[in-house]
């Protein structure tokens, strides 16, 4: 169900990880034909329960090695997500089968197909026995983990399943018909997936999963987080990369206003706008981001987020007016104040709110310089939840020095940021251990 029509333009830019100078390189032509094969003789469609549609392919190489050349992925979704010059594992054969389910949106226009939810599975010929489910950082699409977490854990033996989150691009708000609703869908899309994964899993190799991981970076780390709290039963535990985070008091919505304010005074030389900064949350030490936040994500993200859970605040418009200066007073995003808003707005934000009541076993690996999702105000605040919530056993945090919110953004300060997909792929065989049943 689409919700309101917009009717002021928004920049055409990826949310909550937007990629970093280096996305915006060449992509391959081979992928920009984004229409799948069908699959060839001797390869079997797989079924999708619950599936409108579905197409399957075998491929001699289910990385993006191999699915770049062949248009089984999408390297503009995954722009900016890695550091220049990473290496992934390669050399995966087995079926991939593209599709969707039933959804009334239209935003994600992949394969021509113009249909949300939609997904991508991943069947290794050699298959370890597990599954890892995954969502997009942001309002990316279906193939943004493909190099950060589906080569990973392919190579590795893993089933691997990836879902859109039910609507993509910079109007998620026009989908569903209460504040809140677009992103509640995420959560019911990512468990959607997940139940059919397993299940054709369960099918094509002829056993269910023994282990299901969900995995997910930013907007997809709190999908993870969501996962855990709620439908434990389906997983086997969960890892969390710079998690977004929303909580009854604290979000995006109270952090991006105060660096909406300060930075260009910052910017303009004004000398105590810089504690300001830091008063808000932003790291000491990261101040060689926060011109490229600025200009691609803070506005933009409290503007679309915003929109989502309390579109009262600018009237009629649509995710308000980009870049307003501070002082402008009613319907600019930058003198938003959260706290002060109508109850029905921390109703509409309740409903998507963590609890830190996970039921699985969690690492979350934050990085120390992330100015999109600062430590202090994202993963420090979800660790005392899930303290306060009597969990702590079931949660490892691990701070990463020198991290920041994608990889493809250390180019920005070489020599002080890091990349974190070591530390991922770290994390995710320290998962693997945790909940590793012994005899």
């Amino acid at each position: 169900m689409l919700r309101r029509l917009a009717v002021v333009p928004l920049l055409l830019t990826t949310c909550l990880a937007a990629p970093a100078a280096a996305a915006d390189a060449a992509v391959p032509a081979a992928a920009t034909a984004r229409h799948p094969a069908p699959a060839p003789a001797g390869c079997a469609d797989v079924h999708v329960p619950g599936a409108a549609y579905t197409v399957s392919a075998c491929l001699a190489d289910l990385t993006t090695t191999g699915t770049v050349p062949t248009g089984h992925t999408d390297p503009a979704d995954w722009a900016g997500l890695e550091a220049p010059g990473t290496v992934t594992p390669s050399g995966v054969p087995g079926v991939q089968v593209d599709g969707y389910f039933p959804d009334t949106s239209t935003t994600n226009t992949d394969h021509g197909w113009h249909h949300d939810s939609q997904f991508v599975v991943r069947l290794p010929r050699h298959w370890n026995g597990g599954l890892v489910v995954a969502g997009p950082p942001g309002v990316r699409e279906q193939y943004a983990n493909d190099r950060i977490i589906s080569d990973q854990v392919l190579a590795k033996g893993y089933a691997y399943a990836a879902t859109d989150k039910g609507n993509t691009g910079s109007e998620i708000y026009r989908d569903g018909g209460r504040p809140g609703d677009a992103i509640l869908e995420w959560h019911r899309r990512f468990a959607e997936l997940t139940r059919a994964a397993q299940r054709t899993a369960a099918a094509y190799y002829g056993h269910a999963p023994r282990t299901t991981y969900a995995a997910g970076l930013s907007a997809g780390g709190y999908l993870v987080r969501w996962q855990l709290e709620h439908y434990p039963r389906l997983y086997t535990g969960g890892i969390d990369w710079n998690a977004l985070t929303f909580t009854r008091n604290g979000s995006l919505l109270t952090t991006l206003p105060p660096a909406l304010r300060a930075y260009p005074r910052y910017r303009a030389g004004e000398p105590d706008a810089h504690a300001e900064m830091l008063a808000a949350g932003y790291p000491a030490g990261s101040e060689a981001l926060w011109d490229q936040h600025y200009r691609t994500q803070w506005d933009f993200l409290q503007r679309v987020i915003r929109e989502e859970v309390d579109p009262g605040y600018d009237g009629a418009a649509q995710a308000g007016t980009p870049f307003c200066p501070a002082g402008t007073g009613a319907g600019c995003d930058t003198d938003y104040d959260f706290a002060s808003r109508p109850a029905a707005v921390h109703r509409a934000v309740d409903r998507i709110a963590l609890s830190g009541r996970i039921q699985r076993p969690l690492i979350s690996i934050q990085g120390t310089l992330d100015v999109l999702t600062p430590p202090s105000a994202f993963g420090d605040v979800y660790h005392r939840m899930v303290a306060d919530a009597g969990r702590s056993a079931l949660h490892r945090y691990v701070l990463v020095a020198g991290g920041t919110h994608t990889d493809g953004l250390v180019p920005l300060a070489p020599g002080t940021l890091e990349p974190m997909l070591p530390s991922f792929v770290t994390a995710f065989t320290e998962l693997e251990a945790w909940t590793r049943r012994t005899p």
